[in-house]
């Protein structure tokens, strides 16, 4: 019991990699550099800094998935807050009193708005001991407004989504979701399961969306351990050049009834050409070589677990295996489908 209760004061989160913890560091910094900047523009003595900012740019830059993290939150939460200290001042209290009551109105403030960032509750307690120019609100509002500018650009320049990921548009042009999210509840359920489990501050409903499909995804392919490429790819492939014409490729894919035509030179892999990039083209002169994409490659040894990553996503209808640039296979999505079927036709009828 006793080591149970000891573990909970341990490190909760994963270890992150070093060049994630680089990124978040430089860009706080440069976050509050820019920040310090806008301060100083509207008058705020010293550095041009506030505490609460250093934490507000933990949040935007080290963890900017968080919902805490979220613009909305940043510069509504932290700008709630110089209000409720503003407020909390003119009640004919003594300084400490008004502190506390700026902090508690703070909170309720906060989560009324849905604007919840912990720094806020900072703000709140250093406006309320020590007012600043403006009542504290202006350089608040441009202190904040600046560190989400910076994280804007600094996230996504180092490949981070920021602001949180919003619910993707469907891949089709229709008002279905993705085919991997179409077992999923709604997006309504999943935010009243984050609000059952108290977790609606630590992770948003698109994030838990990507969290259960990541895991579903992950469960499936663990019977696929030890297969690879080499184990699931038609050997004998019908191929057409670069210049075969249009009307010669729609021949092709009616007497085959292929979904894809892998192009090949000289015994080399130049591309794909899907069957969908013939629809509305009349051109006799366009060629395969016109109309092939180049897309996701696999090589022999690739673990049937990437494939299905690769296939799932409706991006691609097939994976061209190349050794050394050379078409050696191909993997479509019938062949994963056939694979991941077995274990249902091989369960007997009820």
């Amino acid at each position: 019991m006793l080591s149970v209760f000891l573990r909970g004061f341990g490190p909760a989160v994963p270890r992150p990699k070093l060049s994630e913890a680089l990124r978040a560091a430089f860009g706080a910094a440069l976050g509050l550099g820019v920040a310090a900047l806008a301060c100083r523009m509207v008058g705020l003595p010293g550095p041009g800094l506030i505490a609460p900012f250093g934490a507000s740019a933990f949040l935007v830059f080290a963890v900017p998935n968080s919902p805490l993290a979220q613009p909305w939150s940043v510069v509504a939460g932290n700008g709630l807050a110089a209000v409720a200290a503003l407020v909390a001042g003119f009640l004919p209290l003594p300084l400490l009193a008004q502190a506390l009551i700026a902090v508690a109105l703070a909170v309720a403030v906060m989560a009324a708005a849905r604007a919840m960032h912990p720094p806020g509750g900072a703000v709140a307690l250093l406006l309320a001991l020590s007012p600043l120019p403006h009542g504290g609100l202006v350089p608040v509002l441009v202190g904040s407004s600046a560190l989400v500018a910076a994280g804007l650009v600094w996230n996504r320049a180092t490949g981070r989504v920021y602001p949180l990921r919003q619910s993707p548009p469907a891949p089709h042009g229709t008002a279905d979701p993705s085919p991997a999210r179409r077992h999923l509840p709604p997006p309504g359920a999943l935010a009243d399961l984050l609000a059952r489990l108290r977790l609606g501050a630590n992770i948003g409903v698109e994030d838990l969306a990507r969290l259960i499909t990541a895991a579903e995804a992950e469960a499936a392919i663990r019977p696929l351990a030890g297969l690879t490429a080499a184990h699931l790819m038609s050997r004998d492939l019908v191929t057409v050049t670069p210049d075969t014409p249009l009307p010669r490729l729609a021949a092709e894919f009616i007497t085959h009834r292929f979904k894809t035509l892998p192009v090949v030179a000289e015994g080399q892999y130049r591309g794909l050409v899907n069957e969908h990039a013939l629809t509305g083209q009349t051109e006799p002169g366009l060629t395969a070589a016109d109309l092939a994409e180049a897309g996701e490659t696999a090589s022999p040894d690739t673990p049937a677990g990437a494939l299905v990553t690769l296939l799932a996503d409706g991006g691609q209808q097939a994976v061209p295996v190349l050794a050394e640039g050379h078409l050696v296979g191909l993997v479509t999505r019938s062949d994963l489908i056939a694979l991941l079927a077995r274990p249902l036709a091989a369960t007997p009828a009820a």
